[in-house]
């Protein structure tokens, strides 16, 4: 899905980016997001908030196994 329109950046490139732990200011640098009429950054910020390494995930643990101990 097209986020920024008038860079043609989509939401996988915001992602990747987010994955490999680049800043919302890198991306906004170097794809131009959110930079030219600002109405994609919301949507741009929400990609990358939810794709970046520090996100945190859920731990599944499987029925059988034992608790693990915090």
């Amino acid at each position: 899905m097209i986020v920024c329109v008038c860079r043609r950046v989509n939401d996988k490139t915001i992602a990747q980016a987010a994955r490999c732990g680049a800043s919302f200011d890198d991306i906004q640098i170097d794809m131009g997001v959110g930079m030219q009429c600002g109405q994609c950054e919301s949507s741009a910020r929400a990609v990358w908030a939810q794709c970046r390494p520090s996100h945190p995930t859920a731990h599944l643990q499987r029925q059988d196994e034992a608790p693990v101990a915090a």
